[in-house]
């Protein structure tokens, strides 16, 4: 594939936020390029977002409207523009509830008129027409493969729609007169120079005022979020290498809840979620997820270089350092921002608890968004969960915390290794997700399946793999409480050295049958794409009385071992593993506590709080070898990436105390 090289540039709505990154990166790293920027600077737009190109000689700014056809076509010839790409619409969904002709006016007459100069003037070369995630419409909360190029488009609020009537016409000028045509379709992105009616920077603006942050309806919605210079380089590839008549996806296959984008913001800033979020009623329609395939564009050697954190601690510190870029944006961050839509100007209507009013004064045009009498028909289904292994000990505990949380679910009736069973249970509950939480472990303990095997495979490797291969035929996300009892210290992971096997490890533990059927099994389900594999170690709850908590089990041993371990509290991880299904995490979970705690450091606290005269004796691992089976297995699992999803996730140490044992202290 030949690259393509612009001469002359013409970047339209380049004084709004994507567009003036993409323009300042332009105009910095191809100065033989010349970049002529066309922008009506509306309220959404500012020229000081222009201000590290304004002094280079490759750079020229043209105030006007794209909808101005003598405009447009004078810019073409007398620039000799030989490429266009279009950023500029109208892209706030409140908005377009209250004044959606705004937004055809805008996004599909002014697309219409730029298409219209191309056709006549005969001299482009490239046209590159930004779109939205938004004109794919709503995703499925448990679809775990996310819009291609080629999905339908299904807008759902006046915005989407207006762009999506846009995608109509670029793609017709590219049939009809052979335009040389390019799409693209971007997740949300943030970063320095938005306008704050956008979520991210409106939370930081109110963060630094120490108010609030208005979260529309319960804050579940999924976004998936970019930081504007990886965007920024995107269009970048795209002008140079994407090919003409195609669509491009910008996206990435990291999604937030917008609850969560609040709590990391209020984390930043050292707020309490608890006391500075706020739910307000929703918008007449909040989409409640998009989701991208975005293997396309990487194809063309793009990738997102800007990990969540970093992007938000860069853009918290841009605000902090310009808190009047903007000037007054104080009606923009009131949680349904009325606007006064005016040219060449921002308006707010900031008075709050009026009656929607639809009037227009002369040469103005209000925009509001109406008042929702019910959402009612808008709302989601509900989750329900379907959850195997219902005698069992996690799903028993699953089915305590859905009643907890109102969340509705069934535990399975078939079992795993019967297809028809596995069917007819999903057909007639009818899950959002599903929860593995089957298998056989042995009792009273894992040596029962050393004498066990075949029952051992019947269910851990061809029950588990049935139940995957069921879920993914239906579109279902599987959550698989799997095990890390497949990996014990080794050379490279010496007991005491802080060095935990990743995700990515191979397995290097078979010394009982049970962690190789295990081991087996987790191998396989790599090739499936809608499993969630969660490695839990030594499980341990507040229920001192269950047989199956390893500390009951340890306190009633005669003597045990004292090594560092991994360890599972389940009080703090089994809510994780419900968040987790609602954000469709999926792969390999290293599913523990932090760091390692010994026998004896476990059986300390017991004594501490449960039982001051409790002792106990230890034995070495080869007197342990001689009353089992099996060998157990010992290691320390990095619980990184967990902690990263979830940085609430307390030490194992600290999990113990405040889950286990301060709950069940003795006075």
């Amino acid at each position: 594939m030949t690259a393509y090289t612009p001469k002359n540039i013409l970047i339209t709505g380049a004084a709004g936020f994507i567009a003036s990154h993409v323009a300042n990166r332009l105009v910095r790293n191809y100065p033989d390029y010349k970049i002529v920027v066309l922008d009506k600077l509306d309220y959404c737009s500012n020229l000081k977002n222009l201000l590290p190109s304004k002094s280079s000689p490759n750079f020229k700014f043209v105030k006007g409207d794209i909808g101005s056809a003598d405009l447009v076509n004078y810019l073409l010839i007398t620039e000799s523009i030989d490429t266009i790409m279009h950023f500029a619409a109208q892209t706030h969904v409140d908005n377009s509830f209250g004044n959606s002709f705004e937004f055809t006016k805008n996004n599909i007459y002014g697309t219409h008129v730029l298409l219209e100069a191309c056709k006549v003037t005969g001299q482009i070369r490239r046209f590159i027409h930004v779109s939205t995630d938004e004109v794919y419409g709503e995703t499925d909360e448990d679809a775990v493969v996310g819009n291609h190029e080629a999905s339908q488009l299904l807008p759902t609020n006046p915005y989407s729609a207006t762009k999506a009537g846009a995608e109509m016409l670029v793609m017709a000028y590219g049939r009809s007169y052979g335009l040389p045509v390019i799409t693209t379709r971007g997740n949300n992105v943030y970063g320095p120079n938005q306008f704050p009616e956008k979520l991210i920077p409106k939370f930081i603006l109110l963060a630094m005022r120490g108010k609030v942050l208005p979260i529309h309806g319960d804050g579940t919605n999924v976004r998936s979020y970019l930081y504007c210079e990886d965007v920024a380089e995107a269009f970048e590839v795209i002008l140079h290498k994407g090919e003409v008549g195609h669509v491009y996806n910008v996206g990435t296959k990291k999604e937030r809840r917008v609850i969560d984008v609040a709590k990391d913001i209020c984390k930043l800033f050292s707020m309490d979620p608890e006391t500075s979020i706020k739910f307000v009623e929703n918008r007449p329609f909040n989409d409640q997820r998009y989701f991208l395939d975005d293997q396309k564009l990487k194809n063309l050697g793009w990738s997102e270089r800007t990990v969540w954190e970093e992007g938000l601690k860069k853009t918290i510190e841009w605000y902090t350092q310009n808190p009047d870029w903007w000037g007054d944006v104080s009606g923009a961050l009131l949680p349904h921002p009325r606007m006064l839509m005016m040219p060449g100007g921002r308006h707010f209507d900031s008075e709050e608890g009026k009656g929607t009013s639809y009037t227009s004064a002369p040469n103005q045009t209000r925009m509001v968004v109406p008042t929702s009498k019910s959402s009612a028909s808008h709302q989601k289904p509900a989750l329900k969960f379907l959850i195997y292994g219902k005698t069992g000990w996690i799903g028993g505990l699953l089915g305590q915390l859905c009643d907890k949380q109102g969340i509705p679910f069934e535990y399975g009736r078939g079992r795993l290794e019967d297809r028809s069973s596995l069917m007819a249970d999903i057909q007639s509950i009818k899950p959002t997700h599903v929860f593995n939480a089957a298998g056989v472990t042995g009792r009273p303990n894992v040596d029962w399946c050393e004498s066990h095997k075949t029952e051992t495979i019947r269910t851990n490797v061809a029950g588990t793999l049935t139940l995957a291969d069921v879920c993914r035929e239906h579109g279902l996300l599987m959550m698989n409480f799997a095990t890390g009892c497949i990996f014990e210290y080794d050379a490279e992971h010496p007991q005491g050295s802080g060095i935990g096997f990743k995700e990515e490890d191979k397995p290097n533990f078979i010394g009982s049958f049970y962690s190789k059927t295990k081991a087996m099994v987790e191998e396989l389900l790599k090739e499936y794409d809608n499993v969630c594999t969660l490695r839990v170690r030594m499980p341990i709850s507040s229920d001192l009385n269950n047989p199956r908590n390893f500390i009951t089990k340890i306190s009633r041993y005669s003597k045990v071992v004292n090594i560092p371990n991994s360890m599972t509290i389940l009080d703090e991880l089994l809510p994780i593993s419900i968040e987790m299904a609602k954000r469709n995490l999926r792969g390999i979970w290293n599913f523990t506590n932090p760091g390692v705690v010994s026998h004896n450091e476990i059986l300390e606290m017991y004594k501490k709080y449960i039982d001051p005269k409790f002792q106990w004796v230890n034995f070495t691992l080869e007197e342990q070898a001689k009353v089992i089976v099996a060998p157990r297995s010992n290691n320390e699992m990095d619980a990184s990436k967990l902690k990263k999803e979830f940085p609430e996730l307390l030490p194992i140490k600290e999990s113990l105390i405040k889950y286990v044992f301060e709950p069940n202290k003795r006075t």
